[in-house]
């Protein structure tokens, strides 16, 4: 999982304005700048590379027909994920392999009390594992969560939105990313927590 590119770093305003008074060159650059970043998100949600491929095509050309109703409320990035959130979504309810895919499903954002079991974290396994090796489980790990814990935890953790702009992005409120963050971090940890005892490690200190 190649580390995320700063978004903040990047003024997207000029080429976004350009773009939507008729420079397709402008688009074309906006399209090189994110292409990969929504890639891999539709890939970590849909778990298919072809479907992800298919989810990036759609979402510039979304973009792109689209242009003209983009407001400006949020940034550009933020606006393009919602729309590869959407047509990823749409991929998972056609191959109807995964009956948990909506993200409006009622989730509890107020306080409450998690209770997991988590391992005593003594040694690093990266003593024990490569780089490479690490980042593989990992990966398993994420893509084993179920739809709507996964995609925020890969715009919070992997791609590194800001809180609010994950809201934006998922149509959520504040309060149920956090939720869903916290349950995935829980889960991801709980996940890791069981794979490193099977593998006779003592810890994932990620998490």
């Amino acid at each position: 999982m190649l580390p995320p590119t700063q978004t903040e770093a990047f003024d997207e305003l000029p080429l976004v304005e350009r773009a939507r008074s008729g420079d397709d060159s402008a688009f074309t650059d906006l399209v090189t700048r994110y292409e990969r970043k929504i890639f891999r998100l539709a890939k970590h949600i849909t778990q298919n590379e072809e479907d992800a491929e298919d989810v990036l095509q759609e979402t510039f050309l979304k973009a792109y027909s689209h242009l003209g109703e983009f407001q400006g409320n949020s940034k550009f990035y933020t606006w393009i994920v919602r729309i590869a959130v959407n047509e990823s979504l749409m991929k998972l309810r056609k191959r109807k392999t995964d009956r948990t895919v909506s993200l409006d499903e009622s989730i509890d954002t107020g306080e409450e009390t998690v209770v997991r079991e988590i391992a005593v974290w003594e040694d690093s396994p990266e003593d024990r594992y490569s780089q490479e090796e690490l980042r593989g489980i990992l990966e398993k790990a994420i893509d084993s969560l179920r739809p709507a814990f996964r995609t925020v935890f890969v715009l919070r953790d992997v791609e590194e939105l800001s809180t609010e702009e994950t809201a934006v992005a998922l149509d959520l409120s504040v309060p149920a990313v956090k939720s869903r963050l916290l349950r995935a971090r829980l889960q991801l940890r709980e996940k890791l927590t069981r794979f490193f005892r099977r593998k006779g490690d003592d810890v994932f200190a990620y998490l």
